[in-house]
């Protein structure tokens, strides 16, 4: 694992910090243009039991940014579109973990980058966020019954 923080947005949160946080919320933020939204999150804000925020999204040069935050309200993009924050529907890949503690995190990193991806284990699966080409993308992986 390369150790080297991002150089645009530092080392950020250090992922062993949500270990045994309890998470109690989830808000996202979307992007919008001409009425249609994105089905996936722009980025995410878990909140938990210790009542933190951890902010996670992309960056600019594809790094993956995990830091204490909290939510923005909805941007106006002008001719753009616009950025709709709200909490996030049942069926995004973190909220059937509402309730649960995180049992253990892993980060994955490159070299000129830093951080690329977050896996979040719970007592019912596993959440990675990764930054996919720029786009954050988040896919849950339950463990075997």
């Amino acid at each position: 694992m390369n150790d080297r923080p991002c150089s645009a947005h530092g080392p950020g949160l250090d992922p062993a910090a949500l270990v045994g946080r309890r998470l109690t919320g989830v808000v996202a933020s979307w992007y919008a243009y001409e009425g249609e939204r994105a089905p996936e999150p722009v980025v995410v804000w878990l909140r938990d039991d210790r009542g933190g925020c951890t902010f996670v999204g992309t960056g600019s040069d594809w790094c993956l940014i995990v830091e204490d935050g909290q939510p923005h309200t909805d941007l106006d993009l002008g001719e753009w579109g616009r950025l709709d924050v709200r909490p996030a529907p049942t069926g995004t890949p973190l909220t059937p973990y509402l309730g649960q503690p995180v049992l253990a995190a892993r980060e994955e990193r490159t070299p000129g980058t830093g951080r690329t991806a977050l896996e979040l284990d719970f007592p019912t699966g596993t959440v990675r966020c990764e930054s996919w080409q720029g786009d954050l993308l988040l896919t849950t992986r339950r463990p075997p019954r």
